[in-house]
């Protein structure tokens, strides 16, 4: 490829707009710190958090994978919740990350992780698509999606940016003005660092995830264990585990509840009545797996 051709592959738009949130963002850590009220503080964390499931229970677990069924009022909780999270509608995210399983660290992928780090993490979303996720992701099935009304309505307003912009910052900023916050740690801190922080986390299952850690279920591929992902992202960080049992609810062997609020998150919403059908790979089929594929990190091998 030559030089004028990457340079026209560059994303200038997202360049600007990701370089001004993270400088946002870094101000936001440091009014986080000294001059944010302690309610602002405790708001900042439950919206991220909330966000969060929006993508790991809501766009990841229920959406692309299927691995369980939920009740009205679960899924417009989590549609919610995603429109917060602000990482584009579910059923765009849905369609990259059905491509990444499928295709997963080939130049198919979205996030490759062979292409590096910072590819994988954010510089994938810098560059325009290569040719390879365009041709291949027309064999992505996505009718289920298109079929739920949610999703089509949050993929229609999500288009013109209404609802986004609306939960994702104009709300997380006016809200702790009503306890008197300023208006500038407002929007820095409950709005531009939460937002960021939670890109940055689930972007790690891309990259990090995909380079460091153990990998007891399947030794062959790039997606690896890790705890300390896991724990920042509510429990997605077990990847070599999920790329094995994909259709897992739990995305980890036995649920890990230590280093997953998702599942807790999902168990809650079970006892409750409005998730059911939660998948689960069978014992058997794990250790066997573990046996046959795993690279003999497995506690019980």
């Amino acid at each position: 490829m030559s030089q004028k051709k990457k340079k026209w592959d560059i994303v200038w738009r997202n360049v600007i707009i990701f370089i001004s949130l993270h400088l946002g963002a870094i101000y936001g850590t440091f009014l986080l710190f000294t001059q944010a009220k302690w309610a602002t503080r405790i708001f900042a964390i439950t919206v991220g958090v909330a966000s969060g499931l929006g993508i790991t229970a809501g766009a990841h677990r229920l959406w692309s994978h299927k691995s369980y069924k939920a009740k009205l009022p679960l899924r417009i909780l989590l549609v919610v919740f995603n429109t917060i999270a602000f990482q584009d509608s579910i059923i765009h995210w849905a369609r990259d990350h059905r491509i990444h399983h499928k295709y997963s660290d080939t130049d198919a992928d979205p996030h490759n992780a062979t292409r590096g780090f910072f590819f994988s993490h954010i510089g994938w979303l810098l560059l325009r698509k290569h040719p390879e996720i365009k041709a291949k992701g027309q064999s992505i099935d996505m009718s289920d999606l298109w079929a739920d009304p949610l999703l089509r309505f949050q993929k229609k307003y999500n288009y013109y940016l209404i609802l986004i912009l609306l939960a994702s910052f104009i709300l997380p900023t006016y809200i702790p003005t009503l306890w008197g916050e300023s208006l500038k740690n407002a929007f820095f801190v409950s709005a531009t660092f939460r937002y960021v922080t939670v890109l940055n986390t689930t972007w790690l299952i891309n990259s990090a995830a995909h380079m460091w850690g153990t990998k007891p279920y399947n030794k062959h591929i790039h997606p690896a264990e890790s705890k300390p992902v896991s724990f920042v992202t509510l429990g997605e960080g077990f990847h070599n585990y999920h790329h094995a049992f994909p259709w897992d609810s739990k995305a980890s062997e036995l649920g890990n509840y230590v280093f997953s609020f998702t599942n807790i998150f999902l168990d809650a919403m079970a006892k409750i009545g409005w998730g059911y059908d939660f998948r689960t790979a069978p014992r058997v089929l794990v250790l066997k797996t573990v046996q046959k594929l795993g690279d003999g990190s497995h506690p019980e091998f």
